[in-house]
């Protein structure tokens, strides 16, 4: 009976131990989401607004000078741009994630992925260390991105996707991540990089022709301004990540130490069980010799 009871208090010290780090690290994650959001919150307006832009000036330029991104041809080479995180205990985000690029794999680009013409550039340890483990053609120029996470190094990716693109190494490019909608949802989202996606509308007729002036000249303008809102583009999805991490971090280590409470109820009272029966077999043993004795 002894030493049931200290193997019992032995667990509940080990529960109460893990749950301090699981408060601990949700209160982290909480102070990170903050910041995280802030970013993507003030971020997703001005990259809508440039990507809804470029869209347009692609719908209103069919066939003309200076829209090679935009240029659809056979795919027959596929990159993927993989979002995760550098670290686990975030509940099933990197999962959902690296599961989305797979079925995507699967039911899009089968015949491409056979001929081993699926490249895959993660951002994130966590999606390639699963890739490479289960070998899948990926890059590890990206993973490290996180750990100084700014405009330039996310612009550094962009940029070596639209040169891929036009360099024909690649004939299409889709970026998996996570769209942070608050810090308990997210939404697991493939989004087309390049070619640059036309504006249709939701019939799946083509949108009507926007009257566009240009000023400078137009191939100038566009030569320019499709890298930029291209950079912008990948660089919103790295930030809306960021902040579906931490938001789904700080949910799993709240459930995390909600469960601890709720085994430490259990062992609390598993425990006080014990060590009243232990009491009672006590008492029962003396009240049984002092009559033996009087007898």
């Amino acid at each position: 009976m002894a030493g049931q009871l200290k193997e019992v208090r032995n667990r509940i010290k080990s529960i109460q131990n893990s749950q301090q780090i699981t408060k601990a690290m949700k209160m982290v994650s909480a102070a990170k989401l903050r910041r995280a959001q802030d970013a993507i919150l003030q971020m997703r307006p001005y990259a809508k607004k440039l990507q809804e832009l470029l869209s347009n000036i692609v719908s209103n330029s069919d066939g003309e000078a200076g829209m090679s991104l935009a240029a659809e041809r056979p795919v027959e080479k596929v990159l993927l741009i993989v979002i995760t995180s550098d670290r686990g205990l975030a509940g099933a985000y990197n999962t959902n994630i690296i599961k989305l690029a797979k079925q995507t794999i699967k039911d899009q680009y089968p015949s491409q992925f056979a001929k081993g013409n699926v490249t895959i550039w993660s951002i994130g340890k966590k999606g390639y260390e699963h890739f490479q483990k289960n070998n899948f053609k990926v890059a590890d120029t990206y993973k490290d991105i996180f750990l100084q996470l700014s405009f330039l190094n996310v612009q550094a990716c962009a940029q070596a996707a639209v040169k891929g693109f036009q360099n024909k190494e690649f004939d299409t490019v889709q970026i998996v991540y996570s769209e942070f909608k608050n810090a308990a949802t997210q939404r697991f989202v493939l989004e087309k990089f390049l070619p640059i996606p036309k504006v249709v509308n939701k019939d799946g007729s083509k949108a009507k022709k926007n009257d566009f002036i240009f000023e400078p000249d137009k191939e100038e303008l566009i030569a320019e301004l499709m890298p930029k809102i291209l950079n912008t583009q990948l660089y919103k999805a790295v930030l809306d990540a960021n902040a579906s991490e931490h938001g789904a971090r700080m949910t799993a280590m709240d459930k995390a130490s909600d469960n601890a409470n709720e085994l430490l109820k259990s062992l609390r009272l598993s425990y006080n069980r014990a060590r009243q029966a232990a009491i009672t077999t006590e008492l029962t043993e003396i009240v049984s010799g002092a009559a033996a004795l009087q007898g």
